[in-house]
């Protein structure tokens, strides 16, 4: 057998199980979307609906608002880990006497499972007993149970977004920091002979060469943001009322609550096309500033 054909025989399982765990329930969901499918009744007749689930999502204003909390809690999740993460690795690049011992600390955090980390800020969230309100109550001498964060309307979404900055603060950090480790140290040499500012060398050495890693870090953590489950449901479920509702805990109650399958189905592609879209175009800016 030539090498290419022993290539093949040893990948071909593995694209095989690929596919069936990918493709295939893909394309199912693709044919439920236009069917009044619901699981919980396997026997009852399907019907085809066409584009009526689609019209239906797309009018739903329960839909629209799922889709804004999603929205307000990528873009400042994002903006957060984005400002500490490269904070944080310029920190960390600088080399210091314990840097390795911090780093792995800092670290901690990326390590843990969604669910150890929503429930490890559930409990400390707690009004009562939570260490998070007799820290704030420390400091500012507020009554510890006068708040509570995930109870809140206003504080719940923040919530959120600061337990998913804590827990990957550090994936940011690393890919900004093997970014600012890629710079050969003889530009920065060549900086200091030209008498060029510290402040001068970060605006025209470091941000533009680390750029490209900064862009690949927020569309990974955008696209991990935008499907987030397990943290928010154990968190808020959703809560307080549909406050933190983001797409996918909408998504969970239409499939699994209100078992409409078929419903559930469009909403999955709908969801599916977006990522895919914005992700498509944000790649062609990311390939635009490699190319400069």
């Amino acid at each position: 057998m030539s090498d290419r054909a022993i290539a093949w025989l040893f990948i071909t399982p593995s694209v095989l199980l690929l596919l069936a765990i990918n493709i295939f329930p893909l394309l199912w969901s693709i044919q439920l979307s236009f069917t009044n499918y619901r699981a919980n009744r396997p026997n009852a007749a399907i019907r085809f609906v066409g584009l009526d689930n689609y019209r239906d999502i797309l009018t739903d204003p329960e839909v629209w608002h799922a889709m804004q909390a999603t929205a307000h809690f990528v873009m400042w999740s994002i903006a957060l880990e984005f400002v500490l993460g490269f904070g944080l690795a310029l920190l960390i690049n600088r080399r210091f006497r314990g840097h390795s011992f911090w780093t792995t600390i800092i670290l901690l955090p990326m390590m843990l499972s969604p669910a150890v980390v929503g429930n490890f800020w559930t409990f400390l969230l707690q009004p009562q007993i939570g260490l998070f309100n007799s820290a704030i109550a420390l400091l500012t001498g507020l009554d510890p149970s006068s708040f509570q964060m995930i109870g809140n309307v206003r504080l719940a979404p923040w919530s959120i977004i600061m337990v998913d900055t804590w827990m990957w603060t550090p994936y940011v950090m690393l890919i900004c920091l093997a970014g600012l480790r890629s710079i050969p140290e003889y530009i920065y040499e060549a900086a200091e002979v030209d008498r060029a500012s510290p402040w001068r060398q970060f605006w025209s050495i470091t941000l533009p060469m680390v750029m490209p890693f900064l862009m690949l870090a927020i569309l990974f953590r955008a696209i991990e943001n935008f499907k987030m489950f397990d943290m928010v449901n154990l968190l808020t479920s959703g809560g307080p009322g549909s406050t933190t509702e983001v797409a996918s805990i909408t998504l969970k109650r239409e499939a699994f609550e209100k078992w409409r399958t078929g419903f559930s189905s469009a909403f999955a592609i709908i969801l599916f096309v977006t990522v895919f879209g914005l992700a498509n175009i944000y790649v062609k800016a990311l390939n635009r500033v490699k190319q400069r």
